[in-house]
């Protein structure tokens, strides 16, 4: 597991926050013998834990109507690229359609 520093704050790979979940989930061990192992607070243990739960395949994610799950946000993120590139075709198109409807004089 390794640990990125950047600035004053620390950023930490997603490996890390995976495998600091995964120990601290064992039948054994807490999240806070985990955490005074690497040397974190108990607390982002606890939070990465929270965040990878609630995008979880698992899980039924509705908030407000709005789907917040993994699939839902892969799905959403395809339509967004989907209707960019359809963007890009439709400007090409009316250029053309312009350049192509100017009388040869």
């Amino acid at each position: 597991m390794t640990k990125k520093t950047k600035n004053k704050y620390n950023h930490y790979t997603e490996d890390f926050r995976r495998e600091a979940v995964r120990r601290s989930e064992g039948p054994d061990t807490s999240a806070a013998e985990v955490a005074r192992e690497l040397g974190i607070h108990p607390g982002q243990i606890y939070n990465w834990r929270r965040q990878y739960k609630r995008l979880s395949d698992k899980q039924f994610n509705t908030v407000g109507g709005v789907d917040y799950s993994k699939q839902e946000s892969e799905e959403v993120r395809a339509l967004k690229r989907q209707i960019s590139d359809l963007k890009e075709e439709n400007e090409f198109l009316k250029k053309a359609t312009a350049y192509f409807s100017k009388p040869n004089w």
